[in-house]
């Protein structure tokens, strides 16, 4: 069983008990419903699974009145063998994409209050115009991401307490022992390749054989294919998949601001911008925008025009660069804007993880350009991440503000501490 962080959050929410429904985003395969059928078999005494694709017949229950007592009375027709326990009863409502019908009920069993539900599914905000009432303040919404590096380092034999004496030397800001600090590069370029989609990690943790490992990863990138397909209109089907599959193309540019000529010469934002945010509901890509000035707060500044996609997951970003990518990866052979590219993905994708909504800043002539702005205590702490060790002019230049009380600069070498700029190797991302 591949441990999840999630699962703590499952268990905060049951603990709660706040009558609300608990809705988790995010994109197919991530391992929603794995964990929530752990959760749900390991602590409650009556537990429910409802999956509106492999079931369709389950609509009918949300059909017709939605009082909670005619869903509960009509959920025993369709599934005459279920068992209510009052108070110790989830109910596992999967796909809810599939039955807008359901998801506007969540209110109705949420004041009811006594069972517990959990809903969950993919492509949520696509189909929204189909729902008769978002039930607002009565379902919690919460988003659940691949596996972070954390997470595969579990999944690799690492247990809790080799990575608590790691963070140690994050939090003493002290250098990492050579043997441990390659030994922990070798890790994480392993999880470039691989990343966090749990049947990959699982299948990798099991036989360690990158040929399986990309072959899963295929088959994963050839469902959201048909995701598209199923679920995007006829008029933006070859834009959404065209959009997505120029983002590897994006990220080995210089300058990685998105730029729709990669797409299709000539091509305007006008005609791709419903397709960029078909990709950002889908939580397939994540976006980045640069603001005009790196200042407290960072939305105020946001330019609408300009941002950065990123690949959700850093390991089918590896995948759609190609195998021969991925070997570069490994063998730490890979150089040029592609190297870049794919360390400031991974970079994006340990921070998202860690529940950070993420900036950038370059000013228009291109003379400071920072990676990444966070916001910590109400204050921006700017990233800059290296795939070698390179020089940080515009690190240099943002840490003279003295708003900015320090800076992170993420290279391959070792920890080191220069007046407010922080020196880290990068897979001390995961403990910002």
């Amino acid at each position: 069983m591949l441990k999840r962080k999630f699962y703590d959050r499952l268990l905060e929410w049951k603990e709660r008990k706040n009558n609300t429904c608990l809705l988790v985003r995010g994109a197919r395969q991530i391992g929603k419903t794995y964990i929530i059928d752990v959760f749900g078999r390991e602590n409650y005494k009556s537990y429910i699974y409802i999956n509106f694709i492999e079931q369709p017949q389950a609509k009918d229950i949300f059909e017709g009145e939605l009082s909670a007592d005619e869903i509960y009375k009509r959920l025993t027709l369709v599934m005459p063998e279920v068992v209510y326990t009052e108070n110790d009863t989830l109910i596992f409502l999967d796909e809810i994409q599939e039955c807008p019908n359901a998801r506007t009920a969540l209110k109705f069993l949420a004041l009811d209050g006594r069972y517990d539900v959990v809903a969950s599914g993919s492509l949520l905000g696509i189909r929204y115009k189909k729902i008769v009432s978002i039930p607002v303040g009565y379902e919690e919404q919460v988003e659940m991401y691949s596996m972070d590096f954390e997470e595969f380092l579990w999944a690799c034999g690492y247990d809790e307490q080799k990575i608590l004496s790691l963070r140690e030397y994050f939090d003493k800001k002290e250098k990492v022992p050579e043997a441990v600090h390659e030994k922990m590069m070798s890790l994480l370029r392993e999880y470039i390749v691989v990343g966090g989609m749990p049947a990959v990690v699982s299948r990798f943790a099991e036989t360690h054989h990158f040929g399986e490992v990309h072959k899963i990863q295929q088959m994963i990138l050839d469902s959201y294919y048909d995701d598209i397909s199923k679920y995007a209109s006829n008029t933006e089907k070859p834009k959404v998949k065209n959009v997505y599959l120029s983002v590897p193309k994006q990220l080995a540019r210089e300058n990685k601001k998105f730029q729709f000529s990669v797409v299709e010469k000539k091509a305007t934002a006008r005609k791709y911008e419903n397709s960029i945010e078909w990709l950002r509901d889908a939580n397939l890509v994540r976006m980045c925008y640069n603001v005009s000035v790196p200042d407290f707060p960072l939305a105020a500044y946001e330019k609408e025009n300009q941002y950065k996609l990123y690949i959700s997951d850093i390991g089918l970003l590896s995948a759609m660069y190609g195998y021969d990518m991925k070997k570069a990866v490994i063998d730490n052979t890979l150089k040029g804007n592609v190297k870049g590219g794919i360390y400031e993905n991974l970079v994006l994708d340990m921070l998202s993880k860690r529940g950070y909504k993420l900036n950038y800043y370059r000013t228009d002539n291109g003379s400071v350009e920072i990676e990444f702005l966070l916001t910590i205590d109400a204050q921006i702490i700017p990233v800059e991440v290296k795939a070698g060790n390179g020089s940080t002019i515009s690190l240099n230049t943002l840490l003279e503000k003295d708003s900015i009380p320090y800076g992170y600069k993420l290279i391959s070498g070792n920890t080191g501490v220069n007046d407010k700029k922080i020196v880290l190797p990068l897979y001390m991302a995961m403990f910002i």
